[in-house]
């Protein structure tokens, strides 16, 4: 049976949890556990899922005046591919802002500084699986850093370039199917349809 047509939107709700295995802990700040869980009304029929706890992360769009965006390209080991991305990083201290967070990485980087900040959405990246929220910021004003501000590249990291490129090649990119991360579609998909 449909129902009046409401604005769509998520809203906040919890399953009942009956019980919670921890599988595995990791150094970094991500952990696996499964969760046995009932459907509302229905407590006897449980059911199990496995949930990779994250601590969230934030993505960064700097735009230059030219209307180019700093873009790495970084080894990513599971996809086996190096990826076109945008500055990004985890919200590694528990109840950081995400701004903060984000003003950190794109200094760390990019080995920039942007004067005006605009958040542009948040996002999961794969609710049914893993608690990650992708916080996304537009980044303009931008000016270069006097250094990575204590960051030391590692693993990857060493192995990473920057690149600036024009927008319209990235929406190109995305279109032709040649840049494949998905916050950076995400962020390149939604610049160009909230803020042009």
């Amino acid at each position: 049976m449909s129902k009046e047509h409401e604005q769509a939107q998520d809203r906040p709700e919890s399953w009942q949890v009956h019980e919670v295995e921890q599988i595995w802990q990791g150094a970094a700040p991500f952990s696996v556990r499964r969760d046995t869980i009932s459907t509302p009304g229905h407590p006897d029929v449980t059911f199990g899922r496995l949930v990779l706890e994250h601590p969230g992360a934030v993505v960064v769009l700097a735009i230059d005046e030219q209307e180019r965006a700093l873009v790495l390209h970084q080894y990513r080991h599971p996809a086996l591919m190096r990826l076109v991305e945008l500055p990004a990083g985890l919200l590694d201290v528990e109840g950081e802002d995400p701004l903060v967070a984000a003003k950190r990485e794109l200094q760390e980087e990019g080995l920039v500084h942007a004067e005006r900040w605009t958040h542009l959405f948040s996002t999961y990246s794969s609710p049914g699986l893993v608690s990650e929220k992708i916080v996304y910021y537009v980044a303009q004003g931008l000016a270069p850093a006097a250094d990575r501000g204590g960051f030391e590249p590692e693993h990857e990291e060493l192995d990473m370039t920057l690149e600036w490129v024009p927008v319209d090649d990235l929406v190109a990119g995305v279109r032709e199917g040649r840049i494949t991360d998905g916050p950076t579609v995400q962020a390149v998909l939604g610049y160009v349809t909230f803020h042009r």
